[in-house]
């Protein structure tokens, strides 16, 4: 009883971080400068790693395809199964992760020593205002930054299920994507395009947080990295199943209508 509480105090403290920066970026101007180069930044430093943790995705994802369809001589829809396993729900998932572990813990380990190196104490004693200086310019690249390489990830993921596709499968390019755009329809786009966004922001949100709020030296700076890398996953998955509970219930009411 006390951990479910100790959670749901520790979520409602990340949601009114949200609405705080989400306050200050409807309120108060900040630098475009800034925030185009936090968002370079970000996506400089991850787009190695999105994009071959996205090609292997789809690679995976052909591979398990193909030991099961081969039993019932279904080769031919191999791409259009696989392609849009990966883009409704594995391929956002396990990119969302990786970015995890590389983007929101570096954000976090940097604004972590910012705060116990009294930088962000600084800049408030300058009177300015930090969440507009340093957490919302991050914030929002964080949010840019993760949708774009998300994305990226997940066409790096239909290459990666085209190569092994050929090399694996034996079903030959044209085969592969012949059926990609019957089974892999625009809904299905938009759901794993909204997932990367709600992604994004649960990302961006706990690592921005628990950088700011880290205290205690250098073990408080590796705690908060920790806290970032469990709760973000936990979180992600939690998103997951809301977005899509959601998507089945848009789907649903769309088709009744």
């Amino acid at each position: 009883m006390n951990f479910i509480l100790f959670i749901l105090d520790e979520l409602g403290k990340e949601l009114q971080f949200f609405v705080q920066i989400i306050t200050v970026w409807i309120k108060k101007p900040i630098s475009r400068a800034v925030v185009f180069e936090q968002i370079w930044k970000t996506t400089v430093q991850s787009a190695l790693t999105t994009g071959l943790a996205g090609f292997f995705v789809g690679a995976i994802m052909t591979i398990q395809f193909t030991m099961q369809m081969k039993d019932f001589g279904a080769l031919g829809y191999l791409g259009g199964l696989a392609t849009s396993a990966t883009v409704r729900e594995v391929g956002p998932l396990l990119i969302a992760f990786m970015l995890a572990g590389k983007v929101g813990a570096f954000t976090s380990a940097e604004l972590g020593t910012m705060r116990v190196t009294e930088q962000i104490d600084a800049i408030r004693c300058l009177g300015a205002d930090p969440i507009v200086e340093i957490i919302l310019p991050r914030f929002i690249a964080i949010i840019v930054s993760a949708f774009f390489l998300l994305g990226l990830g997940l066409l790096l993921s239909i290459l990666g299920g085209i190569f092994l596709g050929s090399a694996f499968s034996g079903v030959s390019y044209e085969e592969y994507i012949r059926h990609i755009p019957t089974i892999v329809t625009f809904p299905s786009i938009l759901s794993g395009l909204f997932k990367c966004f709600v992604f994004s922001v649960v990302l961006a949100t706990i690592c921005t947080f628990r950088g700011y709020n880290a205290k205690g030296g250098a073990k408080g700076v590796g705690k908060a990295v920790v806290q970032t890398a469990v709760t973000t996953m936990v979180a992600i998955v939690l998103a997951d199943w809301f977005t899509s509970v959601l998507g089945d219930m848009v789907l649903r009411m769309a088709m009744g209508s």
